[in-house]
């Protein structure tokens, strides 16, 4: 099993910052990508930022230029730096991993998702 433990959300106002932070831990052989989704009620949830191992990133339009992902290998950790932050930022923003583990002695690929934290940008 792998677990995913996010942290940094909260409420911030318009124009200010916040730095996500989720660390995976478990039966992690390898870590293929980490990224960061977001889902507001009544919509699907959608892409914020996605980085794999070889450092290829991908961003939604509408981040590009304010949230810069990060990882740190070495603590299997992955951070979302938010700047500038709108009101339409405002969400439930997922950590998703998706990692090489082991089961039955035979390496399996499998995608995991932290509980979630809450973002909330307003005056």
């Amino acid at each position: 099993q792998v677990q995913l433990v996010e942290s940094g959300g909260g409420l911030v106002q318009p124009g200010g910052s916040l730095r996500l932070s989720c660390a995976a831990s478990g039966s992690i052989f390898s870590i293929n990508a980490m990224g960061w989704y977001r889902q507001v009620p009544g919509k699907e949830r959608e892409l914020v930022a996605r980085r794999t191992a070889g450092g290829s990133t991908n961003y939604a339009d509408s981040v590009k230029g304010r949230f810069t992902i990060s990882r740190d290998n070495a603590k299997n950790t992955v951070y979302l730096q938010m700047n500038s932050l709108k009101p339409e930022d405002t969400a439930v923003y997922l950590c998703e991993v998706t990692v090489v583990t082991i089961v039955n002695y035979a390496r399996v690929v499998r995608d995991y998702w932290g509980q979630g934290t809450q973002v909330t940008v307003s005056s």
